[in-house]
């Protein structure tokens, strides 16, 4: 169970928040659509009152209030389909989590099967693999276990960026505004002095000062030290290369916008800024590190961080700590305990005693030291004893 709670947190998480975010707008939306109706009830009961009343007013009311009834209904009805299908999602991944208590052995090792799937979905989508990930999710069943629809998003409004085109994030600003002002975000903001600054970089000055008093009129206080330094390029021209405007108009500013929406969007659905395949990824291999690992002498072929691959991703993470030291044979890779004792040959090497009888097995009763190719028999083998 600490596992789940630990890696499968977004499982749930990110669902849920999509079905939080479709319910308020469908309030929204049916709130905004009563009150139409209200308003064309009032409008017919203010007809019914004066007098004379003709026939075509009360048809013609009858007609708008049948019209906002009819509209009240078909948003009704596309919200709860929209809400069901949130619900049927996140019920199939609460069912989904609950086979991990399966009393049947193969039915857990299918179950991490599919997880270790869906890890790699994430991090594929997190790395911008978008087909590779999508091609994985269809062929392993695991569509609706995965965020694949969030990250789809994310994609759209990342490349309209780097196209240096604001609207499509801006729509999204503005369809998760209450969250935003909670994380206190400011990328609507950046977003407007990015607008403002590509209006000077085409030496659209009228334009840019338009855009300044529509958008820059009600700041926060933390919020007016750059727009006074934007406001700067006002007076400098496009290609300038005086700090800090060459800086403002530098054409990176785009992929720190496309970094900051990733970070804001986490935020958002409580995604890590990590995926869960890396930090699964390294917690296992910093549990298996060990100085020897990074020893040419001292390197186990059974190990993982011994791997030539994995050695290098290893070579940044912390070393296991070890309460308790075990030997491990450089032969074998096998644990050296009282079923495996382990044993010295007159070089002072040592290894397991079940490596070196196989070895003398085959070898007519002579055992090669693997590491210096010395030639031994096994009863010149002594036998270790540690305290």
């Amino acid at each position: 169970m600490a596992d789940l709670k630990a890696l499968e947190h977004s499982t749930l998480k990110v669902p849920y928040e999509i079905l939080n975010k479709k319910f308020r707008n469908a309030q929204k939306n049916i709130d905004r659509e009563v009150s139409h109706v209200l308003h064309v009830t009032n409008e017919l009961e203010k007809c019914l009152e004066n007098k004379p009343v003709t026939v075509g007013a009360v048809a013609s009311l009858l007609d708008s209030v049948v019209d906002k009834l009819s509209v009240l209904k078909r948003k009704a009805e596309e919200s709860i389909s929209q809400e069901e299908e949130s619900v049927k999602v996140c019920k199939r991944r609460v069912e989904h989590l609950k086979d991990h208590d399966n009393a049947n052995p193969s039915a857990v090792a299918q179950w991490k099967k599919k997880r270790l799937d869906r890890m790699l979905v994430e991090y594929f989508l997190r790395a911008g693999f978008y087909d590779t990930a999508l091609k994985l999710a269809t062929h392993t069943d695991i569509e609706d276990l995965t965020n694949i629809e969030l990250f789809m998003i994310s994609k759209e409004v990342e490349e309209s960026l780097l196209r240096r085109e604001t609207a499509a994030c801006l729509v999204w600003c503005h369809d998760n505004k209450s969250k935003l002002r909670k994380i206190k975000s400011s990328l609507e903001f950046n977003l407007r002095t990015q607008e403002f600054i590509e209006l000077i970089r085409f030496n659209k000055r009228m334009e840019a000062i338009r855009h300044a008093r529509r958008f820059f009129s009600n700041l926060e206080s933390h919020q007016l030290p750059e727009v006074q330094k934007v406001m700067g390029l006002l007076a400098y021209p496009s290609d300038t290369q005086i700090s800090p405007y060459k800086e403002l108009l530098d054409c990176t500013r785009w992929q720190m916008l496309v970094e900051q929406f990733r970070t804001d969007n986490f935020k958002l659905h409580q995604l890590n800024s990590t995926s869960v395949f890396t930090v699964t990824l390294e917690s296992g291999l910093a549990a298996l590190k060990t100085p020897h690992c990074y020893r040419d002498d001292g390197k186990n072929p059974e190990c993982p961080v011994c791997n030539k691959n994995l050695n290098e991703l290893a070579r940044p993470l912390p070393f296991a700590h070890c309460a308790q030291s075990r030997l491990v044979c450089f032969m074998s890779g096998h644990v050296m305990n009282e079923h495996n004792p382990p044993m010295m040959l007159p070089n002072g090497y040592v290894y397991g005693e079940n490596s070196l009888r196989i070895m003398a097995a085959e070898h007519d009763g002579k055992i090669v030291c693997p590491r210096t190719k010395e030639t031994f028999t096994i009863d010149q083998a002594e036998k270790v004893f540690v305290m």
